[in-house]
């Protein structure tokens, strides 16, 4: 099998360093991958050392490079799906980290009968440090999180309505087109749904694993949760049915702390304490879990306080892509993006390696 292992990235100069060492020691035969990267016209040094990397003779099939005009992740995924010309495409982020059998095990999956395949990608931290590994705790927490299984090394097969680092046949592409141009952050939610209902599975296995870089300050990991509850709450309007009831926790959150804030404003404070109390047990819950971990470090005593910080603004942002919504819609209406999704299913037909 042809792989093309596709990554986009917008200055991400330094995390790609480590992804593209882990590229060049793949086991799997180089002379079968064929690297696909696509830069969204980063103003640092990302296409530069894209170019290094394609200038360096690792012995992969061909190096391409893609340059787009957009800072759209979807644009920039159609733009991979369509330069690919391998029999298997693999999806891979340019904050990750894989291992050498990445693409072997990958390949190896498809091989026993599956079309779209993935395995757990948990959460690492670069620069290690006692602050770094306190957001890093945050991050892998369920409560401050997601509850995909996904996130978490799998320990056995299991289908799952979505994947992160995930490989795919070229027939399921050729079957649903690629990526919802009118989506961020919640692309993949998107493409992975279409997947679904046209008949597909998506296969998390335990002996594929990649990992994800968290972010490493606070107020990065806020302005991510703000802008992942956003498209949470615009999503809703494009394609309800690729969101679950969990992805609206938050919001149910912030809009009962609201409405029973304005109760106890009243002199009615009874169900507002009622709820911080239960909230406050989860919190202290969740933290006392993170102090079963290995690298536990004092700053783990912010964690009651990191949690709130997270799910509010998690929270605050669904609500904010909900009240956007009909000004989105307008925005969006006489927008090209499903004609694009045909358009990537007919060069990803055209692209098909004789």
């Amino acid at each position: 099998m042809i792989v093309s292992l596709c990554m986009i990235a917008y200055n991400e100069a330094e995390a790609i360093e480590g992804l593209f060492s882990d590229i060049s020691l793949q086991e799997y035969p180089h002379e079968k991958i064929e690297i696909v990267f696509v830069d969204s016209m980063s103003t640092d040094a990302t296409f530069e050392r894209m170019v290094a990397f394609r200038n360096t003779d690792y012995g992969f099939l061909d190096v391409k490079i893609v340059q787009c005009a957009k800072r759209n992740q979807a644009f920039s995924w159609n733009a991979a799906l369509m330069t690919a010309t391998g029999d298997v495409i693999i999806r891979v982020d340019a904050h990750a980290r894989i291992p050498r059998n990445f693409i072997s095990r990958n390949v190896y999956n498809l091989k026993q009968g599956e079309n779209v395949v993935g395995g757990g990608r948990p959460n690492i931290s670069s620069d290690v440090s006692p602050w770094k590994l306190t957001l890093l705790a945050a991050e892998d927490s369920l409560f401050g999180s997601s509850i995909a299984s996904y996130r978490r090394p799998a320990t056995e097969k299991e289908y799952m309505d979505s994947l992160f680092h995930a490989a795919y046949r070229r027939e399921v592409i050729e079957a649903v087109g690629g990526f919802n141009e009118n989506l961020g952050r919640t692309e993949d939610n998107e493409f992975h749904y279409r997947i679904r209902m046209a008949g597909y599975r998506l296969c998390c296995c335990p002996d594929i694993i990649s990992y994800q870089h968290s972010r490493n300050t606070l107020k990065n990991m806020i302005r991510q949760k703000y802008s992942n509850g956003r498209w949470i709450g615009l999503t809703l309007s494009e394609c309800p049915g690729c969101l679950s009831y969990f992805h609206f926790a938050p919001f149910i959150f912030v809009t009962m702390l609201l409405g029973l804030s304005g109760l106890a404003a009243a002199g009615q404070p009874l169900m507002l304490y009622m709820l911080l109390l239960v909230y406050s047990m989860f919190d202290v819950v969740n933290t006392v879990g993170c102090f079963t971990l290995k690298n536990v470090q004092p700053q783990f005593v912010m964690l009651p306080l990191i949690f709130p910080l997270l799910h509010v603004a998690y929270g605050v942002g669904t609500m904010i892509g909900l009240l956007q919504i009909p000004f989105w819609r307008h925005r969006i209406e006489h927008s090209h993006a499903k004609e694009h999704i045909e358009k990537v299913r007919r060069r990803v037909k055209q692209n098909t390696r004789k």
